[in-house]
């Protein structure tokens, strides 16, 4: 561990942690650096959608309602 970490305690599933430190022991890594790397995954993933939400925002938008108005007229329902 390098001096730059913080400790924090998480408590899992019992099935979960038994699955994560066999994983852990299979790839002979630390469980830490496992959960590290998953939330480093999950916080990318957010930041991705964030992004994508931005450039959308100029999109224009419909009400559901609309959207089922247009789609009978177009046949669709």
């Amino acid at each position: 561990m390098s001096e730059n970490t913080r400790r924090s305690t998480i408590y899992f599933d019992p099935q979960l942690h038994a699955a994560l430190r066999l994983k852990a022991a299979h790839a002979n890594r630390s469980l830490s650096d496992i959960v590290n790397d998953a939330v480093r995954r999950a916080l990318a993933e957010d930041q991705q959608d964030l992004a994508a939400f931005e450039m959308r925002l100029a999109e224009p938008t419909m009400t559901y309602e609309a959207l089922l108005d247009d789609l009978k007229a177009h046949g669709k329902i």
